[in-house]
This record gives C-alpha cells, structure tokens and sequence, in this order.
C-alpha cells in the first residue's frame, strides 16, 4: 500500500517563540524533538526541523503514513501540540525513492 504523504507545519504561539521561550516551553520543544526522533529513525519522518523565517520562525515535518488515522495520533501525542498548533496539508512526494502511477 503506498503511503500518503503530509506537510506539516508547526506554528508558534507568537512571532517571536523562537527567540525568547520561556523555560517551560524550552522543555516542551525538547520533549517535541524527542517525541519525533523515532519517526524520523524509522522514517516515517522524511523531513523535520525549524524554518528560520525573518518573519517568525516556525518548524515543519513531512511525513509518510500508512493512513490518516496514524497522522491524526502522531499530531495529538506531540508534546507540543496545544502550545503550538499544526496546520496539516497532503501532498504528492515524489523523489528517486517514490514512484506515483500518475
């Protein structure tokens, strides 16, 4: 079954998370990166890391899943998931590695 594929991005509460986390949300965003480090050994996770946007920095994953009910318990057990919020697109990933029939 091939799997389908996900842009998740990972938006802070404020422009300026990035720059001035409190200690509390320091300790968050690690149990974040920890939470993830799994997936992208396992590589479920192609993808994943923080955007240095000028604007406000912000952090992104793609993900491959096997159906949309294992993205829907990947976002929810993330650690900062509540502090932050995800908006969540599907995508066509196409690379070396993924062959599509269209």
């Amino acid at each position: 079954m091939a799997k389908l594929h996900f842009f998740l991005k990972l938006n802070p509460q404020r422009a300026s998370f990035t720059i001035d986390m409190t200690d509390d949300e320091k300790s968050v965003m690690q149990h974040h990166v920890n939470y993830w480090k799994p997936y992208i050994d396992n590589g479920l996770v192609l993808v994943l890391g923080p955007v240095f946007d000028p604007k406000g920095g912000f952090r992104v994953a793609i993900v491959g899943v096997e159906d949309e009910m294992q993205l829907e318990t990947l976002v929810e057990n993330d650690p900062a998931n509540g502090l932050n919020h995800y908006e969540i697109y599907p995508m066509r990933a196409t690379s070396k590695f993924i062959v599509s029939d269209d």
